[in-house]
């Protein structure tokens, strides 16, 4: 059976899937700069591939302030939403989400760690993403914009892994 045939007999959420997975094979070509796990590791390697998976199920969907999914959200409701959809519970804000993980090293991230910004003056949480491997990120950055994949442009930032 050809391709195009295969492909017209496919349902379209499996094509979907099937992008999605793409999408995560190409995101986990920056494992070399990945170190073993540490003791932190709640949050599985094949676990955090699945929150970055379903993450980028949302690529597209509009920035809400304050929506935490399915068809919007802000940057902690695409976390949250996401996390969700592996079995585990994050609160709702960026800055509650930072204080209730394991905070690592840039040089311990895996795929599906938390990315947390932070301001310079007070130190409190503005904004975070899911770590989507090869230094990008899965986030809903403002108003007005969608949630994308994006590469990281600091590297003044914090990574987190859920327990």
């Amino acid at each position: 059976m050809n391709a195009s045939l295969r492909a017209a007999r496919t349902p379209r959420s499996l094509l979907a899937r099937l992008a999605v997975l793409a999408t995560v094979a190409t995101g986990l070509t920056g494992l070399s700069s990945v170190t073993a796990p540490s003791a932190h590791a709640a949050v599985s390697a094949s676990t955090g591939s699945r929150v970055v998976a379903v993450a980028a199920t949302r690529k597209g969907a509009p920035y809400v302030y304050g929506a935490a999914g399915p068809r919007r959200f802000d940057c902690s409701g695409l976390t949250k939403w996401a996390y969700a959809r592996v079995g585990k519970t994050l609160k709702r804000t960026a800055q509650q989400q930072y204080v209730a993980t394991a905070h690592i090293s840039a040089r311990s991230r895996r795929v599906g760690d938390l990315v947390f910004f932070k301001t310079s003056h007070y130190g409190s949480v503005y904004h975070v993403g899911i770590y989507a491997g090869a230094g990008r990120i899965w986030h809903a950055p403002k108003p007005g914009d969608h949630v994308k994949l994006a590469p990281l442009w600091t590297s003044n930032v914090y990574y987190g892994r859920v327990r």
